[in-house]
């Protein structure tokens, strides 16, 4: 199987990251989207690092 992560276009609040690692981990998005905000209040370096998965990750273009 081969598996790759995309932004999501499907299940997507801002810009698609956070649907797009749960359905690569096959996870609720609500937990990841939890998780980003907790690690966002816990520094603020979680903005940071969704901004940057933002720019990174490609969108998905299979649908």
């Amino acid at each position: 199987m081969n598996k790759k992560l995309y932004k999501s276009s499907s299940n997507k609040m801002i810009s698609g990251v956070c649907g797009g690692i749960a359905e690569f981990f096959d996870i609720d998005p609500t937990i990841v989207r939890l998780a980003w905000v907790l690690f966002a209040l816990a520094g603020g370096s979680g903005i940071l690092a969704y901004i940057a998965c933002a720019i990174i990750i490609p969108k998905n273009t299979n649908y």
